[in-house]
């Protein structure tokens, strides 16, 4: 099998409707197949073949999809890197993957030739229109390579949240098979438009909707960025049908004055961090189309729960496992945890990684016996809906008492002065930890209305003691936000 199987099968059935489109550019599913073709041609010519790992550093433009099934069709592996890494950063994934190639967008030639210097990757720079020119003298590769399902496919780089960022290997089947089954709940069809707002770099987008996008014949509307005036304006020009985000989209849209009824919309998708379900209420609320939250790791492909629609969704649960996908919570010995008993989520099944790359003991490290640990903290009921607490290294212990800081985000949440929150431990003498909650408002509040707030709702060890304002928290580029960057940040926030 191969990923690039799947462009091949659709363009045969739909070749003339569009696949990818950007504002006035268009890619149809036969000119996508087309120049891949000619991309995968252009690429042996240059000696890649089977295996070799071609690093692509693009935004969300069309020619993602080009290079992106290029290099698949020919059996290479694809490394998609964050358009706005730093030549370090560059050079350090490029050096542990040994990429003969680096594919970039031309905007960003000077720092990707930077990063390449001294690796054994040669650059080729992507523009546009001497890019097609360039692609039209080329001879095709005709024949897609036929791979095993285990064949790696991708190596996708960890963010580096927990330490030295690992390379996670991805297959052709794991991803597929994702795909695949993203757009079977979400009932895909030729006749949708999904918002392309999630970077293509990333698994949650390359998954959800770049791939599930090709498998079910739909069209993709790319956003280079995410704003949420923007995106508004997408949404409505170009009819879209399905809008796939993060928490951070929808508080943005949230928090947007030209934000109005988009009951349009047959599917919202929320992902890549937990969703505050004050936040939830409030967006179906005001714009009339529910949200439906799901769960995953790049680690699976990346989709390994989700609430399905209607009835049997239940608002603030991560849902349950995806076709075929097994999970359970278990305690520090890995022995399953009765319904309501609060412990670690693992994952077994198809969607699960190959292993990191060049690193068995981190991949022994995260799974055994098939089960993937993902740091994750959680509780399923009895009705098998599972809950996600926290991330297992952001709980704070404060005198001996437990604190999830997911939980004092959610009061904080409710708070309508309060547009973005992130709860965290701080060193204390005697306590070990205290509370601390750095807040970005939409209003003015001062820092004891927000204590005495948080203090009426929960338990008296788990308010916040210290409250600091900034005017935006970090975000990762996938939108998550970075506890790691809010060390002391009393010291640098605003007052309120």
């Amino acid at each position: 099998m191969n990923l690039a199987d799947r462009l091949h099968t659709a363009a045969d059935r739909l070749g003339g409707r569009a696949v990818l489109t950007l504002d006035e550019a268009e890619l149809t599913y036969g000119a996508l197949e087309e120049l891949s073709a000619r991309l995968a041609g252009l690429l042996r010519c240059r000696g890649i073949g089977p295996g070799d790992r071609v690093a692509i550093m693009l935004p969300n433009v069309p020619e993602f999809g080009v290079v992106y099934y290029g290099v698949l069709r020919l059996g290479a592996v694809v490394v998609p890197l964050d358009p706005l890494l730093r030549r370090r950063e560059i050079s350090a994934y490029l050096g542990d993957c040994g990429a003969r190639l680096l594919i970039a967008w031309h905007a960003f030639a000077e720092t990707a030739e930077a990063g390449s210097a001294g690796t054994k990757a040669d650059c080729f720079f992507v523009v546009p229109d001497e890019f097609r020119r360039l692609l039209r003298g080329v001879a095709a590769e005709r024949e897609i390579s036929s791979m095993a399902a285990d064949a790696t496919a991708v190596i996708h780089y960890t963010s580096g949240t927990t330490g030295r960022p690992k390379g996670i290997e991805l297959t052709h089947a794991n991803l597929g098979g994702n795909a695949a089954t993203v757009a079977r709940m979400h009932a895909l069809g030729v006749d949708d438009v999904v918002l392309g707002a999630l970077p293509l770099y990333h698994t949650f987008g390359q998954t959800c909707s770049l791939n599930a996008t090709v498998h079910a014949g739909a069209r993709l509307t790319l956003l280079r960025r995410f704003e949420a005036g923007r995106a508004l304006e997408v949404i409505r020009r170009d009819g879209v049908t399905v809008f796939q985000g993060v928490p951070t989209m929808f508080i943005a849209l949230l928090d947007h004055p030209g934000a109005s009824d988009m009951s349009m919309l047959r599917v919202c998708a929320s992902g890549g961090a937990a969703l505050p379900l004050d936040v939830l209420r409030a967006y179906e609320a005001r714009f009339g189309c529910e949200i439906i939250e799901g769960y995953g790791l790049s680690e699976t492909s990346p989709v390994a729960a989700t609430n399905r629609g209607g009835r049997h969704r239940r608002p603030g649960s991560i849902g349950w496992p995806i076709r075929d996908v097994e999970m359970k919570v278990v305690d520090e010995d890995g022995r399953e945890l009765p319904a309501g008993a609060i412990g670690e989520i693992v994952v077994r099944g198809p969607n699960v990684m190959k292993g990191y790359w060049n690193d068995p003991e981190a991949t022994a490290e995260a799974v055994h016996d098939g089960w993937f640990h993902t740091g994750d903290l959680g509780r399923v009921d009895e009705d098998g809906y599972f809950f996600l607490v926290d991330r297992r290294r952001d709980v704070i212990i404060r005198g001996g008492y437990t604190v999830y800081p997911r939980e004092v985000e959610e009061v904080l949440y409710e708070h309508p002065a309060v547009r973005q929150a992130a709860v965290i431990g701080v060193p204390h003498a005697e306590l070990g930890e205290e509370i601390e909650a750095v807040v970005a408002l939409r209003a003015p509040v001062t820092r004891e209305e927000l204590r005495e707030f948080v203090r009426e709702r929960v338990a008296a060890y788990k308010y916040p003691r210290r409250v600091s304002f900034v005017d935006e928290l970090p975000m990762s580029p996938t939108g998550k936000i970075l506890k790691r960057a809010l060390a002391r940040p009393a010291t640098g926030g605003r007052s309120g």
